[in-house]
């Protein structure tokens, strides 16, 4: 059988969302793991509020940024056979890179204190103590991950997608390690600076499993802080506005977290708890998309309108491909959000209640996270034309909106309406939600006026199949006992997903995921 026109745009968006995929099934274990011990208590809060804080190395050095500013020019150049300039410009962006990362570490270290005090403003005076102790453990092993962005632009830009994404799993293991071993012999607060040991040594290992395969592809790469090549200079010329608008974005969730700091007791914990399981998806199938395509979009060549159209077709491949499994997510955040919540954490101190509660957050996050999953595609699209300043400006107003509605749905506007005080991490999530859907507005119009308007196939079609197993997967939890929610919840969770993928071929949508093309093969007439 001759391949399918779109085996080769899949098989990198598969094995990206192949790598992603085991490290978030280890990432939940861990996220299980750490819920049994603990739960939403105050040291839970403390953790997690220290770990967004030198996250914030990661997020604004790392992956994002570096597929943005780094990617599109390295893939140009490994594509078309410059690979001693290829190798250059990896060297001395490295080089700075590691340069930067090591004095903000540093810089970290010593500023916990007034960091702390700027992300969790509302933690009393013990749980800020320990808040800034684990920030300050967890400084240098964030710096290693921003290493570990690099090794992943340089793989994919080579095509060895499923490396890079898979790694962190190594930095996953290491920290339930920590969890195992000290969890029934330390004190919340002690385990909790075990735990945050873990995550340094993780992130080491994160780095070395990938070195060998990245020496491997790129050859010899020659450290160097010299900047006098065009091509490093144009990486360092992208990096400026995708670095401030991964800052943008990430004041945004550092807003939050500063937000849920004055809310009930756990409020911060909930949130992250819910926040991990909204962006599993996103990671997924967003991610995947625009990661696979990004190095291909980079290397289109031609006249503009033959690299418009090329890339229109690519966009609107991948937009289908996203929504064919963000809207079932979605729904079932909505429908089934304490049955998922309760087979992925619920055990020790994680209980019933805080699964109910975990639901409520992720019904918010439900509601955008379809375009904030596209919006990731329509950047990478952009980023591929070599643009960073038009996503960073759309990523401003969604942060300015997402921080002014934050805080009025969470405080005055919740106190106003008499909601209960565990609406408000629930109405942080819903003002994130509004704020990405008007970012996804402004960057598919902005896409649309480069290459054209881009559409999905047979989106109400994919809808409806989502509302039947939804339907389907509520009947099914009617008649099983919440006392066992991973068993139970299994169960619901296999039925929303088979009704899901029967609909969705008996509707007639197109999709590569192997059931699909099974009943398309056992549909197709002999010849």
């Amino acid at each position: 059988m001759s391949p399918t026109p779109n085996a080769g745009r899949h098989r990198p968006a598969a094995l990206v969302a192949a790598g992603i995929l085991l490290s978030r099934i280890i990432g939940l274990v861990r996220e299980r793991v750490f819920g049994y011990y603990f739960g939403v208590t105050a040291e839970a809060d403390a953790f997690r509020a220290a770990f967004r804080i030198p996250n914030l190395l990661q997020n604004l050095f790392g992956e994002g940024v570096l597929s943005a500013s780094f990617i599109p020019v390295y893939a140009s150049l490994a594509k078309h056979d410059e690979r001693e300039e290829a190798s250059r410009v990896a060297g001395a962006v490295f080089s700075i890179l590691a340069l930067v990362v090591s004095a903000l570490v540093l810089v970290g270290v010593v500023a916990a204190p007034w960091l702390v005090d700027l992300i969790a403003a509302g933690f009393p005076a013990g749980k800020r103590e320990l808040t800034v102790s684990l920030v300050r453990i967890l400084f240098p092993g964030a710096g290693l991950l921003v290493l570990s962005a690099w090794c992943l632009g340089v793989l994919n830009s080579h095509h060895r997608f499923f490396l890079s994404y898979a790694s962190p799993v190594v930095w996953n293991v290491a920290m339930i390690a920590a969890l195992i071993t000290f969890g029934r012999r330390s004190t919340l607060a002690s385990l909790a600076v075990w735990l945050a040991w873990g995550s340094v040594v993780g992130s080491a290992l994160q780095v070395l499993v990938q070195l060998p395969t990245v020496m491997a592809v790129a050859g010899r790469i020659r450290l160097s802080l010299a900047a006098r090549s065009a091509h490093v200079r144009d990486v360092l010329r992208n990096f400026g506005p995708v670095f401030i608008g991964r800052g943008v974005v990430q004041i945004s969730a550092y807003v939050d977290a500063w937000i849920a700091s004055f809310l009930i007791s756990g409020s911060v914990a909930a949130l992250t708890y819910a926040q991990t399981l909204a962006v599993l998806p996103v990671s997924l199938f967003g991610m995947s998309v625009a990661a696979s395509e990004l190095p291909a979009m980079s290397s289109l060549r031609g006249d503009d309108a033959t690299v418009a159209t090329t890339m229109r077709t690519r966009l609107e491949g991948g937009l289908r491909d996203i929504a064919f499994w963000i809207i079932p997510s979605a729904v079932a955040f909505l429908a089934i959000g304490d049955v998922v919540a309760g087979v992925v954490y619920q055990n020790g101190r994680f209980d019933r209640s805080t699964a109910v509660w975990v639901w409520l957050i992720l019904a918010g996050s439900a509601v955008g996270l379809l375009p904030t999953t596209l919006a990731r595609l329509y950047s990478a699209s952009l980023y591929a034309m070599r643009d960073t300043k038009t996503p960073f400006r759309f990523a401003v107003v969604r942060v300015s909106l997402g921080i002014l509605l934050g805080y009025t749905f969470a405080l005055p506007l919740r106190v106003a309406l008499g909601l209960p005080p565990r609406w408000g991490a629930a109405a942080i999530a819903i003002a994130s939600s509004i704020a990405s859907c008007v970012e996804f507005v402004l960057l598919r119009r902005a896409v649309g006026q480069r290459v054209g308007p881009t559409a999905i196939d047979r989106l109400a079609a994919i809808w409806g199949a989502a509302a039947l197993a939804a339907a389907a997967s509520w009947a099914v939890r009617v008649v099983l006992p919440v006392s066992n929610p991973l068993g139970a919840g299994a169960i619901v969770i296999g039925v929303y997903g088979a009704v899901y993928f029967l609909a969705t071929s008996a509707f007639g949508v197109e999709n590569d995921n192997p059931i699909s093309r099974r009943v398309r093969l056992r549909k197709r007439p002999p010849h």
